[in-house]
This record gives C-alpha cells, structure tokens and sequence, in this order.
C-alpha cells in the first residue's frame, strides 16, 4: 500500500501539470481564436455595413489618439492640462494685485493697449512685447493702470497696416448703445460670484430639453435679460417638468439677428442680456431646482467682421482660418476655422473648458456640426450610402477636432452633456470614442421634424400611415442615442412654420377662444398633442421643445432688423397667452405638463425598449409599449372604435393620459376612471397575455399603465 501510494503521487502529478499544460496550449488557442475573429473596432462591431470602411474608421481614432499624445507630451499630462489657454491669455489679475495681458498675434509687429486709462491713444507705458516666435505678446501692469469697468482695445500694427481690434481671449465686450461700437471691457468685480451650488449631476434619463434664449423670453417687446429669465421662465421651465435647459446665443455676437450663430467674442457671455455674475446666478439657480444648462457652442464657423471678430486679426486673415476657397462659408457669410493648426485647437479646445469651468455649465450642443465634418458643407448632398461619410470628402482636421473636444469635455466633467447638430447621418458620431466614433453623447434626430413637415404638408389625414410613422420614430443606430424633437427654433424662425401653424394658420387669431373654435383649430389642437406624444415616448435619448412651442406659440420669430422697422414685436414669448384661460393654448401647455409627467414614472427609460404591439395602417391605429404603459393612437381622422383590441400581458390597466380629456381641449368620450380588464379569449392564446379592449375615438391616443 505504501509503495503504491508513494507511486501514485508523482504520477498524479505529472498528470495534472500535463493535462494543465493541455488546457493551457487549448485555452491560448482558443484565446487567439477568438481575438483573430473579434478583430473589428467597436463602431464595426455593432454595425457590420461599416467593414467596409473599417481602415478608414480606425485610421480616424488612431490620429485622434495620436494627437492627443502629441498635445499631452506622450501623456505625461492631460488634454485638461492643454486646454488651459483661457488661464493664460487675456487679461487677468496677478497675485499682487496687478495686471498681465497677454495675445497671441504672430503676424503682428507692435500691439498697444488703447482706453479709457489713456485717453485712446498709443502710450508706450501699454506697449505689449512679443515673448515667444510663436507670435505671443505679453504686457504688464500696476494696479493703478485700469480698472474695473474700464472700455479698452488693442492698437495692433503689422506690415503695411494697422487697426483696432478685439482681444481675442477677452471675457467681456459691450456695445455703446448710442455708437453702436463694441469694446472690450475690463471685469473684474471686487467680489466673485459665489456659487450656491458647488456640485451638480444631471439627469439624464431621459434629458427633456428646454431649447431658450435670454433676449427673447420675455412678453414685452424688448432684449430680456439672464435675471428676468431666471425670475420669470425658469420657474415655468420647473414646473413643465424639464430637467435640462439649451440656453442660445451665449457667446458674444454683433448682430443680435444672427440668434448667436456669428459669434465674435468666443470666451465672452453676451452682454445685452447682462452681468456675468448675472448668468453665473442663472445658471445656480437652475442646478438648484436639478435642472442641467447646456449651452448653444459655435465652433463650426465665425463671424467676418474684423474690428470686433477674428476676420483679421494681426493683418493675416489665416490665423484662425483655412486659407484659400475654404477660409469663408459661402451660405452663413462667415469664416471656417482651420482645425489643422494647434494654436486653433489650443483655442477652441480651450474655449470648452472654459465655459464648463467658468460658468458651471453642463455640456453643449454643437452647432452646424455637418458644415465642420464635408469640405462642401454638407450643402446639396444626398446622403444615400454609407460610402457618402468615407469618401474622403470630409474634412479629417474638423473629425479629430470633435474627437478631441468630446474627451476634453468629459475629462473636465464626467458627467458633461454633449449633443451634436448634425444632418448627414455620419455613422459613429454619437458612439464612443473607444469603438472609433466621435464621442458625442447624444446626435440630435433631424429627420423627425423634417418627417412631420412634410407628412402635414404633402399627405391628407386618411393617408397617415401608422407603420410609417412608428418606423420614423424608432430608425436609429442602436450604439447612438439620440434627440427627439417635433420642433427646434429652426421651424419657428421667420420665412417657416411652426407645426401649430401648419395645422391652423390663420384662425389661430380667430378661433383659438374657448368655445369658438371651429373644425380647423379642433383638428389643429388634437393632432398637435399626438404628434408630440408619439415622438417624446419613443425617444432613446431625450427629447427637445423650443421654448413656446409646448403651448402652441402663434406666429414666427423675427429678430429687430431694417425690414421689419428694427421691431421686437415678433422677437418675443408672448407668456400672457398661455396664462389666459379664456384662451386654447393652455390646453397644450397642460397637456404637455402631463406627458413629461407620465414619461418620467418609467424607471431607466433610456433601457426600457419600445415594442410594437399592433399597427393596422387601414384603421390608422397603432399601438406599443414601454415598460408598464401602453401607448394608443387612432389617427384615423373620422372613424372611432369600439372594443378594439390588443394582445397585451395579462391584468388590469388604467388610463393615465388622454389627449381626448377636456382639461387638454378634447371631447372626452372616454371614461377615463374606469380600471380596464384583459379578456381571455381561446381563439388566441399567447402566454401571459390577453385581449385588451378599448374605445378609440377618432384623432385621438391615450397612455395606460399595467396596474
């Protein structure tokens, strides 16, 4: 026994090392197997059309990732650390109460410092001096030299020319209301503002995003202001239920016509609307109530003009631009950045963090990003394969800029907020920037607002298909999430239509009073609520109204301008009639209210598929579910039905929401107190579900909750 055991132990290790081995020989295999096979990067993964275009996909991350090396020194620091140049630039106090200006200007030859502290003329004691060949100027000051409030520019001469101009890093310019002329001002308040709300996490899901602008939210035909929007609408906001504001035109623009999108001061909130101490206290009094501010960002294009902008700042009209044909927008009359250069990405990159830092915002939604990604624009394109996105019509500079400012932007603030204004559909915008996509969190779905123009515009009601419109709703990339929306200020803007004004025109001005209204203003009102239900219920991201819109703001938008007699008449919110209860819009602005309301009681929305449950195109009825609710729509303009059932699982259901209920304009021909049974039937059998039968007028959804 002894022998034998003594025998058997080696042996029985030799055996395991062996079979260890074995397994081990297997497993590497196996392991190599396997990484030869999952060999695509992640946006080809998920999306196995793209293998075509994976060389070009993967060449995009590996330069972003490549670039980001360079500007971090091979990572021995961050791009937080690189995109530091507001701290750097511009005017700032220094530690013994003095001042230090610095600009970067490698064109030009002599900068002076010309203002109210010297009387606008050249002084020697504010010549700036070049430190650096890579064109930066520096100039240092005593205390006694400026201050707070003071007006100033810069005096910047160059071979062959001279002018006047605007730092381009400066936080604050104001216009004399009398000269209309702008200038730079120094800010700096004896007391900083102090934040009442230091930390602050949005919630996102789902975001519901209140699209806004300071200057035109408020009744009176005037430029409102940050405290009157924070008085007056963002208590509005609250109580509608929207847990994120998009706030426009906060960078500094000359034209207040341009809704903000010529910007000229990049790191200066618009003084017409006031203090930066005054957006400081928007923006806390919001993060107070647990509502995120992200804010319009316009990087894709800049404003021509020269005394106030970038056009040409030190004599070279390059040193923010592209040169040649690409250096203006043939379509915005503006100037597009040259995104190759460091200096511009030191800028930009740097123009991000400030505002995340300087102002608490929670992210940004980035404008005109189709103009920033196609060397034409993206202007009388038809986007029809994927071959249009890796053509190499695309401007690879703009691609690595968005890359990189989507991981600066999270690096900052984990928890930042960035959407992205594009048409084309560029596969890989909204994915990570890991599996090879640009990083946004969310694209906005363009093709939702463009759907229901053209559906009201081109189709008679009998011809609304209901598969058409569920498929419209829910055609989306299932690694990108998205914004939804029925309508954005784009729809509103003069020389266009909102979708209320589509469905009732004119007689919005004679049969919108409670009890006058006619069939045009009925119809109107109740497809508008279940155009807006059937969008904000299938969203995978959020969703997004226009500021009025949500109560069915008559008419357009229409900045101040020399054909309209520079009147603010149509630059407005006109908030009185929603608050009159004689009147029909409150019945959308209720409705609304309550939507967001049903919509938020979904636990973890954004993963709660949307299933369809029936659609039946001849009837126009249609029906999915989310959760425990249960969406129902008879878009069938004159035929209602009686006992029209769907399988759903087994159990009792209670209406939560019905755009037929007369607090919402409806006709209430439902009784919506009544709890509603599901029916076995025989001839259909389906595990844990049964018929569920209801009363579906005509024109009309509801929303039913599994109790």
């Amino acid at each position: 026994m002894a022998e034998t055991k003594t025998t058997r132990k080696p042996c029985a290790r030799k055996a395991c090392a062996t079979k260890k081995a074995d397994t081990k020989k297997t497993t590497s295999k196996k392991a190599a197997a396997k990484e030869q096979e999952i060999k695509h990067i992640g946006l080809v993964e998920s999306d196995p059309w793209l293998e075509p275009y994976e060389n070009t996909i993967r060449g995009r991350h590996d330069h972003a990732v490549w670039k980001i090396g360079q500007l971090t020194n091979g990572g021995k620091s961050t791009l937080s650390d690189f995109a530091t140049g507001h701290l750097y630039f511009g005017l700032h106090r220094t530690a013994r109460g003095g001042w230090v200006f610095r600009e970067w200007a490698p064109n030009a030859t002599a900068i002076y410092l010309i203002g109210d502290f010297n009387g606008w003329k050249e002084d020697e004691k504010y010549a700036m001096t070049r430190v650096s060949e890579s064109g930066n100027w520096e100039l240092k000051l005593p205390k006694s030299a400026m201050k707070h409030g003071d007006l100033f520019k810069l005096k910047v001469k160059w071979e062959g020319g001279e002018g006047e101009r605007i730092p381009a890093w400066i936080r604050r310019v104001v216009q004399d209301e009398e000269t209309k002329i702008f200038s730079a001002q120094v800010w700096s308040p004896e007391q900083d503002y102090v934040w009442k709300k230091a930390t602050f996490k949005p919630k996102k899901d789902p975001l519901f995003i209140y699209e806004c602008h300071i200057g035109m939210g408020q009744d009176e035909e005037k430029v409102g202001t940050y405290t009157e929007f924070k008085d007056k609408v963002l208590p509005r906001i609250i109580k509608d239920g929207y847990n994120c504001i998009q706030i426009m035109a906060i960078q500094e623009h000359p034209y207040y016509g341009s809704f903000g999108y010529h910007v000229s001061n990049f790191f200066a909130a618009s003084s017409r609307f006031g203090t930066p101490e005054e957006l400081k206290e928007l923006v806390d009094t919001a993060h107070k109530h647990g509502i995120a501010v992200i804010m319009d960002l316009v990087h894709s294009h800049a404003v021509k003009n020269e005394i106030e902008g970038l056009g040409n700042f030190a004599g070279d009209p390059n040193q923010y631009f592209y040169p040649g044909d690409r250096r203006e927008h043939n379509q915005w009359d503006s100037l597009c950045f040259d995104y190759g250069k460091d200096e511009v990405l030191h800028f930009l990159l740097s123009n991000c963090k400030f505002w995340l830092e300087e102002y608490k915002f929670d992210g940004f939604r980035f404008d005109g990003v189709t103009s920033m990604l196609y060397y034409n624009h993206g202007l009388g394109q038809d986007f029809g394969g994927y071959g249009d996105y890796f053509n190499g019509s695309q401007d690879e500079n703009a691609v690595y800029y968005l890359m990189l400012a989507n991981k600066l932007i999270h690096e900052v603030n984990k928890n930042a907020i960035t959407i992205a204004e594009e048409m084309s559909g560029m596969p890989g915008l909204a994915a990570k920037f890991e599996a090879g996509g640009l990083g946004f969190d969310y694209r906005l779905a363009m093709g939702i607002p463009d759907y229901w123009i053209k559906m009201i515009k081109e189709k008679s009601d009998e011809n609304w298909g209901v598969f058409d419109i569920f498929w419209k709703m829910t055609d989306r990339r299932s690694d990108e999430k998205t914004i939804s929306y029925v309508e954005s200020h784009d729809q509103a803007l003069v020389g266009d239509k909102t979708v209320i004004f589509r469905l009732i025109d004119s007689d919005m001005y004679w049969h919108f009073k409670k009890g006058d209204e006619n069939g045009t203003v009925h119809r109107g009102i109740a497809l508008h609520k279940m155009i807006r239900l059937v969008t904000c219920s299938t969203i995978n991201g959020g969703y997004l109204n226009f500021m009025g819109n949500e109560f069915g703001h008559p008419e357009w938008i229409d900045f101040p301008r020399e054909g309209n007699g520079w009147s603010y008449k149509y630059a407005r919110r006109q908030w009185n009639l929603v608050d009159n209860q004689e009147l029909c819009y409150h019945y959308l602005g209720d409705f609304d209210k309550k939507m967001l309301e049903v919509l938020k009681s979904i636990k973890a929305f954004n993963t709660t598929p949307v299933q369809e449950i029936w659609h039946n195109d001849g009837d126009q009825v249609l029906a999915y579910s989310r959760g425990d609710l249960i969406f129902v729509f008879n878009f069938n303009p004159t035929q209602s039905f009686t006992d029209y059932g769907f399988l759903v699982p087994t159990g009792s259901y209670s209406v939560l929401l019905n755009t037929d209920d007369p607090a919402f304009g409806g006709n209430g021909l439902t009784d919506d107190s009544i709890t509603h049974l599901t029916n076995y039937d025989p001839a259909y059998v389906e595990e844990h579900k049964e018929w569920l039968k209801l009363y579906v007028p005509a024109r009309t959804a509801m929303v039913l909750k599994k109790n």
